[in-house]
C-alpha cells in the first residue's frame, strides 16, 4: 500500500520513513506537488486534518499528515502551534527560546513535543487519528548535531541528553512522532491492507 505524506519538510519525511516498521507493506512517499496549505487550525489536530485533506485532494488517494510542536510550560505553551513560524530560521527559533528562558532554573524549564496525525482517504474522509508526545526540559544551551528543529535544546532526562545527541535509531523509538506514527501504521496494516 502506498500512502502520501502530507509535508514539504524533507527532514520530517525522512524521519517518518525511518520510523516505519512495515516498509515492505506500507510505502510512505512524498507529495510531488508544491505543498503549503494554510495551517489556520486552533489545535495540532485541526492543522493535521487541514494538511491531510489538502494532500488527499491533490493525490486523490490516502494521505497521512501530522502537526507537531514544542510546548514550553514556562512560556504558557509557546511556541506551540507556531513552532515552525516562531522566528525566521531554525537557529533564530532556538535562540529566541533560550533567551526567553534565560535565568529560568532548569527544573522550571519543563516542555513536551506533541504530534497529532490524521489519515484521510481519496474522498478526504478522516479514517484514523493518533497522537503522541515526549516529555522533557529545555536545555540551557544547544547540544548535539542530530535530528532537526528544536532537537538540540530538548533534553530527555531518561537519557541525560538532548534529542539531537541521541542516535537516530534511539530517537525514532521514543519520539513524539514515533508515538503517533506506530499506532497509525498498526491501524493501516490491520485494517486497510
Amino acid at each position: 500500500m502506498i500512502i502520501t505524506i502530507a509535508t514539504g519538510n524533507s527532514h520530517k519525511l525522512l524521519e517518518i520513513q525511518n520510523i516505519n516498521p512495515y516498509k515492505n507493506d506500507i510505502i510512505l512517499r512524498k507529495i510531488d506537488a508544491k505543498f503549503e496549505p494554510e495551517e489556520n487550525g486552533n489545535t495540532f489536530e485541526e492543522n493535521a486534518i487541514i494538511k491531510a485533506k489538502s494532500a488527499s485532494l491533490i493525490v486523490k488517494d490516502y494521505a497521512l499528515a501530522d502537526d507537531t510542536g514544542l510546548c514550553v510550560d514556562y512560556l504558557d505553551g509557546a511556541p506551540g502551534l507556531y513552532s515552525a513560524r516562531y522566528a525566521p530560521t531554525q537557529e533564530e527559533k532556538i535562540k529566541k527560546i533560550l533567551n526567553e528562558l534565560n535565568a529560568v532554573p532548569f527544573e522550571k524549564r519543563t516542555a513536551r513535543f506533541i504530534c497529532n496525525m490524521v489519515l484521510t482517504d481519496k474522498n478526504c474522509n478522516i479514517i484514523y487519528k493518533t497522537s503522541g508526545k515526549i516529555e522533557g526540559y529545555i536545555a540551557e544551551s544547544v547540544a548535539g548535531c542530530g535530528g532537526f528543529g528544536y532537537d538540540p535544546i530538548f533534553f530527555v532526562p531518561k537519557y541525560n541528553k538532548t534529542v539531537a545527541e541521541l542516535p537516530n535509531g534511539e530517537k525514532n523509538k521514543i519520539s513524539h512522532r514515533a508515538n503517533a506514527l506506530i499506532p497509525m501504521l498498526n491501524f493501516i496494516k490491520d485494517n486497510l491492507i
